[in-house]
């Protein structure tokens, strides 16, 4: 995946302000700077697209690092969105799965509606299928 000359990726966390400002621009829900700060620390990989200096996509990684891994916070700010730039984020996790998750370990993710297909290029199942129940989750 090629990017515009003008974005460029890094594998690096971004700041706390940076993650609050992205999550505001696509609508997400609000949380505390302490918790994202928090949050952020605690993931296992980081990648990150900037215009400039300004971050317009981030993707991470979550879990055990050992038998569990989580995709979280892919998001790519809605100017950019339709660019290439959530399959840039996506190629740099997925390659970062590659080496980190052995056979055997689950990795996971919620898609926000409408959104399925994107992950479905990765090899991501919907869920109930055939052989799978309903994911579920509980919101605090």
């Amino acid at each position: 995946m090629t990017l515009a000359d003008n974005l460029q990726l890094k594998l690096a966390s971004p700041t706390t302000a940076e993650f609050l400002s992205l999550r505001a621009t696509a609508g997400w829900q609000g949380i505390a700077a302490s918790e994202a700060k928090m949050s952020l620390a605690n993931s296992l990989f980081h990648v990150v697209i900037y215009d400039d200096s300004v971050l317009v996509g981030m993707g991470r990684v979550i879990g055990d690092g050992a038998m569990y891994f989580y995709i979280q916070d892919v998001v790519v700010d809605p100017a950019y969105q339709g660019l290439g730039v959530g399959a840039a984020l996506m190629a740099q996790i997925e390659s970062y799965l590659s080496t980190a998750a052995n056979k055997g370990a689950t990795i996971g993710l919620l898609a926000a509606q409408g959104k399925e297909a994107f992950y479905a290029r990765y090899g991501y199942l919907e869920r109930p299928n055939t052989s799978l129940g309903h994911g579920m989750c509980k919101f605090v």
